[in-house]
């Protein structure tokens, strides 16, 4: 049994094993906040964010006895969501790969951000277009190399690459008028 497993945790997967429902329950409870934190960032909305998560669970009861107690849980947990929600992406958005492969390959410089809620983060990152939304999080948030990335979603490196830029430029344009509103908002002309 891995150390880092807290024995309640421990418990809870033990008894999702035997399938019981208590434990299920309580699993869910407990990594529910977590698991949404990711889901959010690859769902259109919150309640497509919610029913991923739900979808990820249930991969996680049914395949439970395929974990490997002398790791930890969380990792697998992630990775699980992340899955789901890149399947999710793919059956949604079949013409995704034409709009990647089309993709110039720009580099931009990155800016600083401060002073902006998680919340309003989410929300600019929802405003890009669901191509460049996969590529984003996965790189920039999850921290996978592209050549992951084009794995993962069927695409070449550089189709990976030139969608990271454009979201980057979208990004830009997002933060530029998010801050322009706060600005005037403000009265601070």
């Amino acid at each position: 049994m891995n150390q880092d497993l807290q024995p309640y945790i421990i418990n809870l997967l033990k008894g999702c094993l035997k399938n019981d429902r208590i434990s299920q329950r309580d699993l869910y409870k407990h990594f529910y906040g977590y698991g949404l934190s990711i889901s959010l960032r690859y769902a259109d909305s919150r309640d497509e964010a919610v029913e991923l998560l739900n979808e990820a669970f249930m991969k996680i009861f049914k395949n439970l006895k395929k974990f490997d107690f002398a790791k930890p849980f969380k990792p697998w947990f992630r990775r699980i969501i992340i899955n789901t929600c890149i399947n999710n992406f793919r059956k949604k958005k079949i013409e995704f790969r034409a709009e990647m492969e089309e993709a110039d390959d720009h580099a931009t410089p990155e800016e600083v951000l401060s002073g902006i809620s998680y919340q309003e983060i989410l929300d600019m990152i929802r405003k890009l277009s669901p191509a460049y939304r996969a590529v984003f999080n996965l790189y920039i948030i999850e921290g996978y190399k592209h050549e992951e990335i084009a794995e993962m979603l069927g695409i070449s490196i550089g189709a990976s690459k030139s969608n990271l830029s454009r979201a980057k430029k979208q990004m830009q344009v997002i933060l530029k008028e998010y801050f322009q509103e706060d600005y005037e908002r403000t009265g601070e002309r």
